[in-house]
């Protein structure tokens, strides 16, 4: 019996003096030999600048992802794993997450199109359909893109808009003065003629670099439109005061 005593005795003190080695001598040397940093925040800094802060605490860096933004200045770190504050051992990977410049798209060209292809066009762009204008053009069918801002071709940040300008056709009983600047007299009458315009008042004046009786001005600009006929004045070109003798001559 006493030396059952005794055995078990020796074995408590064997289960002590282990558990002193383990909590005095091994776990500590585990602990040193494991020791850990904490990570730092590297989150708002420039690349460069998180890479070298990364490097000088011990640790490595990669790009893990970009990302576009315009909340940014590229180049800019925007996240970080792990995250600040975490322990870690030495020589652990920091990945990083980089903003780049927000990418840009290119506005369709919309000239043509009817309103409703315009916006499918621009949503597939991812841009939206900003302000849309409407006025007679005899050159675009009624209901259909005369003209856009910023033009096809262009390209705009994502989701801005695009301004249009829906045609409504022919404008009823529209009258369009001609470009006459650059014709002869007899052509521009003509012209104005076709267009269902009066000829109005046709003064003559010297000019040696044109041709006799070629048009150097109009009373009413070319493009213009309006409602009713109206008259259009000339000033036609000649070398001297016999052009205008012989003419009236002649006619």
């Amino acid at each position: 019996m006493q030396s059952v005593i005794r055995t078990i005795s020796a074995l408590a003190v064997l289960s002590v003096i282990g558990v002193s080695i383990a909590e005095f001598v091994i776990m500590p040397a585990y602990v040193r030999h494991n020791k850990y940093r904490v990570v730092m925040d590297v989150r708002g800094k420039s690349l460069e600048k998180a890479e070298k802060t990364i490097s000088s605490e011990g640790f490595r860096s990669v790009i893990q992802d970009t990302v576009y933004s315009n909340q940014y200045k590229p180049g800019i770190i925007v996240d970080q794993y792990p995250l600040p504050d975490t322990k870690v051992k030495p020589g652990r990977t920091i990945r990083l997450k980089v903003a780049r410049p927000e990418k840009l798209v290119k506005v369709p060209n919309l000239i043509g199109q009817s309103k409703r292809s315009a916006e499918l066009a621009l949503q597939q762009a991812n841009l939206n359909l900003d302000t849309i204008y409407v006025e007679y053009n005899p050159d675009f069918p009624n209901g259909t893109v005369a003209w856009q801002f910023p033009k096809g071709g262009d390209e705009l940040k994502k989701w801005l808009g695009v301004q249009i300008t829906i045609s409504k056709g022919s404008p009823p009983d529209r009258y369009i003065v001609p470009q006459l600047f650059g014709l002869d007299e007899e052509k521009a009458v003509q012209s104005l003629k076709e267009a269902r315009l009066l000829v109005g008042r046709i003064s003559y004046q010297q000019n040696e670099d044109l041709l006799p009786f070629t048009v150097l001005d109009q009373s009413i600009s070319a493009g213009t439109v309006t409602d009713r006929a109206v008259k259009v004045d000339l000033t036609v070109s000649v070398e001297d005061l016999q052009d205008i003798h012989n003419k009236l001559m002649n006619d």
